[in-house]
């Protein structure tokens, strides 16, 4: 095998330019430059010019004779999540605490909205809580409504949904069925009727 005259210069350039560098207490992050563009800068640099300049060449083998960097942390276990639903509250209107702010099972034809509010206790960091709100027509039942909201909480927390209807609301008995995460977790019976 024949060496050309290349070999012995490009390996005299690495090797001084490593030392320069490790003499200049370079730092990771400054041999960390564009790898490509050093890459292939130093095979036209050396084949144009027998004594090539070290720093295209020198970047290359200071970036591969770099240190490793540090392994990633490993992520963190996440917490035990355990949320239950509580009481669920039926109401005409709520406080800025997202609470009904009195309770009650009968509501008049002619209100527009009524609300729910779902406490809800323990952790998680995203779970999904249902609310189906139905009608009773006889053997008939009729979906009112069918909304979901995601939450995340550390704790006890309240989540306030609501049915609107610019009309009047049928007469007759209604169900509200709350689900967590697709699991059933309770229902509310209310009715609606003229006082």
């Amino acid at each position: 095998m024949k060496l050309s005259f290349r070999t012995p210069v490009l390996a005299t350039a690495t090797l001084a330019g490593l030392l320069v560098l490790t003499a200049c207490g370079k730092k990771e992050e400054q041999t960390n430059a564009p790898a490509a563009a050093s890459t292939a800068a130093t095979p036209a640099a050396a084949s144009t010019a027998p004594v090539a300049a070290p720093a295209p060449a020198t970047t290359t083998a200071a970036a591969a004779a770099a240190p490793a960097a540090p392994a990633a942390a490993p992520a963190p276990v996440a917490a035990s999540e355990t949320l239950t639903v509580g009481t669920v509250t039926l109401g005409s209107a709520v406080g800025a605490d997202k609470k009904v702010a009195k309770a009650k099972t009968t509501f008049a034809p002619n209100e527009k909205t009524i609300y729910a509010s779902v406490a809800t206790d323990g952790t998680t960091a995203g779970a999904t809580l249902n609310a189906k709100w139905t009608y009773q027509d006889g053997d008939a039942t009729t979906t009112v409504s069918d909304l979901s909201q995601s939450i995340s909480t550390d704790g006890p927390a309240v989540t306030t949904f609501k049915i609107q209807n610019p009309n009047e609301w049928p007469e007759g008995k209604y169900k509200l069925a709350v689900s967590l995460n697709g699991k059933p977790a309770g229902d509310t019976a209310f009715d609606i009727k003229k006082k």
